[in-house]
């Protein structure tokens, strides 16, 4: 069956616009996810993984969780530094919980600069994060994923 030019030519619009729109494009995916080093995975897992899913320096979020924020401290042995250099190295954004530094599970004054202490979801009733809003007033969103589901994962996390 004959196609004329102008069918062919809307049918290849539509893949091309439907390969824009595909999770894992080049184009449409400007940031990479978020890993967790905690909850079963340990941090070299997670830095494999990350880096494995991002590369090329594509930007993405390694989320660490006691204990292995031990290599995000000042004082980490040259071990833990090797791993976390190879995150930063890899345009990775390290995170904490900032309910982790509350309790005293990280000390915020031995931190690496640069790591991000991240909030998890206000107490109901608490008008912290305004309504319909995605970052607390406080917080610099260029820090912080921009996907919605990986932001809700990791505020899920860290409350």
């Amino acid at each position: 069956m004959d196609k004329s030019p102008a069918v062919s030519r809307t049918v290849i619009r539509w893949l091309a616009l439907a390969a824009l729109t595909l999770p894992g494009s080049a184009t449409a995916q400007v940031e990479g996810g978020l890993y967790i080093a905690g909850n079963g995975f340990s941090l070299e897992q997670a830095v494999s993984t990350s880096l494995a899913q991002n590369p090329g320096g594509q930007r993405f979020f390694l989320l660490v969780l006691p204990p292995n924020t031990r290599a995000l401290t000042m004082t980490a042995p040259d071990a833990l530094v090797a791993v976390r250099n190879r995150v930063l190295a890899g345009n990775g954004q390290l995170l904490v919980c900032q309910r982790d530094i509350d309790n005293g599970a990280v000390d915020p004054t031995n931190l690496l600069p640069g790591v991000v202490a991240v909030r998890g979801w206000p107490p109901p009733g608490s008008n912290a994060l305004p309504e319909g809003q995605r970052y607390y007033p406080d917080e610099d969103p260029a820090n912080l994923p921009q996907a919605t589901e990986a932001l809700r994962r990791l505020r899920a996390t860290c409350s």
